[in-house]
Parts: structure tokens; sequence; C-alpha cells
């Protein structure tokens, strides 16, 4: 059985990634910083859950270290933690939005690595963001041109970026980034726009499902690979 951990996941696409994920027989972890939200969240589904805070070392080892006691492998990582920071451009905004949407990429993969590279299908998808691809914030035609979300596009930038880097480093592992498309989640509630949560959550379980042959250093949408 295809053994799958997706942080961030009691709500929105991680949530929804988890339920199609589980509907094609995955066993799948939940990761959620909210012990209650995240149990709640398994609970429904019929997952597993992991306390993990991706701005946590200790958390994100103890959540290994858990799935590592009951499983001899990890086939897909989903790193799905993320956060809008629109609340202000200083330091410590600046701070927690990279610690939380790229930093947290590098915890959470070196803390997998050594379950991946037991799979014999390995994958990491990475939920990015087509805000982090100059080619589409400076395109006038695309919705990206007009949001004003320096910070987060800047860590959604370096989280594509990283995931570059990893396919280079780990060949044997494929690591895709995604542009899941504007979804209606409470983290882009107060723009009023997004598609069913279910329609983007589609797009992260392709790429979590990919084949041995399958692309690996790409950015993608629903549509195939993006220039960024």
């Amino acid at each position: 059985m295809t053994t799958a951990l997706i942080t961030g996941a009691n709500k929105g696409i991680g949530f929804e990634t988890a339920r199609q994920l589980l509907q094609l027989g995955h066993n799948v972890y939940i990761g959620a910083r909210d012990a209650e939200r995240g149990e709640k969240a398994a609970a429904e589904l019929g997952a597993r859950f992991v306390q993990l805070d991706v701005t946590d070392d200790a958390s994100v080892t103890t959540a290994l270290e858990t799935i590592a006691a009951a499983e001899d492998h990890l086939d897909v990582l989903v790193h799905n933690a993320g956060i809008l920071a629109n609340d202000g451009l200083d330091g410590p905004s600046a701070l927690r939005a990279f610690d939380t949407n790229a930093v947290g990429f590098v915890r959470v993969t070196e803390a997998a690595l050594p379950l991946l590279r037991k799979s014999a299908n390995p994958t990491v998808v990475t939920v990015s963001s087509s805000m982090g691809s100059f080619w589409a914030v400076t395109n006038p035609e695309r919705p990206e041109y007009e949001l004003p979300l320096a910070l987060y596009a800047a860590s959604k930038a370096a989280a594509t970026m990283l995931t570059l880097q990893y396919s280079k480093a780990h060949p044997g592992i494929r690591f895709n980034a995604v542009e899941p498309g504007a979804t209606a989640t409470d983290m882009t509630a107060a723009f009023g726009i997004g598609r069913p949560v279910e329609e983007s959550a589609r797009v992260v379980v392709r790429l979590a499902t990919l084949g041995a042959d399958g692309p690996t250093g790409t950015l993608q949408d629903e549509n195939g690979e993006l220039p960024w």
C-alpha cells in the first residue's frame, strides 16, 4: 500500500488531497500543527494523524519518527502547509513567511528522505504558486500581475527553486511543484476568489500519483508545465 504524508492537511487543499488519495487506496498521514483539528480531520477521513509544525524542528523530527515506527517507507510527501503572509511588510512578517513556506520544505524533506529512499516510487509534491513565477507576475494577462502579495510570492518562488534543486540532488526521487489554481479556502477568503477545493486537489493528486517515468524538477498546473 502506498503511504503518503501531507502537511497542513486539516483543511483546504491538503484535506481534500488526503480525501482523494484515500479514495485511491493510499495510506494517508495528515500532518497538522493543531492536534485537536488534525485529529478531527483524520477521524473524519479515516486517515492517520501526526502532529507536525513545519516551523519547529523537534515537531518535524518527532512526526517522521512516528511514521517510521509504523511504516517501513514513505512513497508520497506533499508539502501543503503554507501561509498567505499578507499582514504587513516587515522583518518579522518576512521571517514568518519564509520559515513556513520555504524553510519548512527543507525541514520536512530532510527528515523524510530516509523513508522516501526506501520507496520503490518516491514522489515529493510542493503546493507552490505561480505567484512565485517571474513569468506570471510580469504578465498583464495573468491574474497574478495584480495581486499585492510580496512575501507570499517571494517565499513561493523560494519553495519552487528548492523543489528544483532537490530534484537535481536526489535524482532517484521525483520532486515537482504545483500551481493548484485559485481555490476557495480560508486563505483566499479575503479576496473572494477561487474554485471548489476538489478541482485544485485533483491537480495535486495527479502529480502525487505519477509513475516512475514521470517528470521531475518542474512547476506544473492542470494543463502541464509552467514557465517561471
